[in-house]
Formats: C-alpha cells, sequence, structure tokens
C-alpha cells in the first residue's frame, strides 16, 4: 500500500496471535490502532518504528483478544477509543472476566463512542465507513477505505474461513448474511486484514472459501 493515502501495519498480539493493526494516514502520519488486544510493548514499539502519531483506538467488537487491552492503550496514549457497536456492551463488561479465563490482561470499560452502521471514522485526512455486521458477536463493526480498496474486518471474514458463532450471541446465519450483504458490495478488488492470519481479498474468498465462496452459497 505504498501508494495509496492509508497504510497498514500488523502487530500480532496474546497467545491467540489477534491481528491488532497499526493504520495511519501517509499525508498527515496520524494513526489509529484498530482492536489492541494485548502485549502493550509490542504495540508501542510499532507505533515507534512506523514513525506515526495515534489519536484514536478503533475496535472492531469487544472480545477480549481485540479489546483487552484497549483501556490501558488509551489512558497511556491519552486517547479516546471509538467502536464497537453497542450491541457488545455484553462482552465488554467481563473483559477483566474473560481475561482470567485466557490468560489476558482485561480491562473493563466503556468507549468514548460506540459505532453503528452508516458511521465514519476518521484517521488524520483519511474518513473510513463503518458497517456493523453482527454474527460473530452482536455489536462488531468492520472499516472500509474505499479509495484504498481496503477493509479491516475483525473476525467476521478470514482467508479460507469465517468467524466462529459458537460462543455467546453469535449466529451463524447472521454472520453469512454480514458477509454476503455488507463486505461483497465492497467490491472483489477490496484486500482485507482479518482478526487472525494473513491478509486476503474479497476475490480469492468469494473464488475459494469454502464457506461464502459463490460456489459454496449457490450449492
Amino acid at each position: 500500500m505504498t501508494d495509496t493515502p492509508l497504510r497498514a501495519a500488523i502487530v500480532p498480539v496474546t497467545a491467540i496471535e489477534q491481528n491488532c493493526t497499526l493504520i495511519w494516514c501517509t499525508a498527515t502520519m496520524k494513526a489509529a490502532v484498530v482492536d489492541p488486544g494485548g502485549d502493550l510493548p509490542r504495540i508501542l514499539a510499532a507505533i515507534e518504528q512506523a514513525g506515526v502519531t495515534v489519536e484514536k483506538i478503533l475496535l472492531t467488537h469487544g472480545h477480549i483478544d481485540h479489546a483487552g487491552g484497549a483501556k490501558p492503550l488509551a489512558d497511556q496514549l491519552d486517547v479516546p477509543i471509538e467502536g464497537p457497536h453497542e450491541a457488545d456492551r455484553f462482552w465488554l463488561a467481563r473483559l477483566n472476566e474473560d481475561g482470567r479465563q485466557w490468560g489476558i490482561e482485561g480491562v473493563v470499560f466503556e468507549p468514548d463512542r460506540w459505532l453503528d452502521d452508516g458511521d465514519t471514522v476518521t484517521v488524520g485526512d483519511l474518513t473510513l465507513d463503518v458497517y456493523h455486521t453482527p454474527g460473530h458477536t452482536a455489536g462488531h463493526v468492520i472499516f472500509h477505505h474505499a479509495p484504498s480498496r481496503f477493509a479491516q474486518v475483525g473476525d467476521v471474514l478470514f482467508q479460507g474461513s469465517v468467524g466462529r458463532t459458537d460462543l455467546p450471541q453469535g449466529d451463524h446465519k447472521q454472520l453469512i448474511e454480514s458477509i454476503v450483504t455488507k463486505l461483497w458490495p465492497l467490491g472483489d478488488a477490496t484486500a482485507f486484514i482479518p482478526g487472525h492470519g494473513k491478509p486476503s481479498t474479497f476475490a480469492h474468498e468469494r473464488a475459494h472459501n469454502m464457506f461464502v465462496s459463490d460456489r459454496a452459497l449457490s450449492a
């Protein structure tokens, strides 16, 4: 993405290897940290290496591996937290409890701004569109920067797979609907960073993903 107004760097965090992502505006070098689940020293080192100034934290959803470190990082950087959708209040309220279960430090908080379908968030001069994509969690959102054909999709879609729906408030039918009605219309050329694993494109997943390929959905 060197020739685009947006750049992104993946910072794997926690034992679950969640893709915390640093995204920034190349014109202003202002940045956002997406889903800081933990390992804050690693995130802070990535911020320093990129030479950016973080102005906010963005959350796709409230699971511990995505949101556990959000409050401590926000306090340390003195920045607001935006997202997820308010339907994930359930998960944010139990971050300390889930943290003990998973061996990840979790700090309960309420974001400075809940996000909803049709909202936008800014990072420097960039404006990203927010889409509410329930299924993995009830309050999951994704972020899309149309000019860069880039999306941050959390745990909705992965390379070759989709988000799990066996946890509280998960709904597989709803997840598939979110992918088909919210992600696919963003365009096959859209590249995405998932919450775990390698980046991919919507075109690749529509051709090869055994759960949501065009062929699988038409069967």
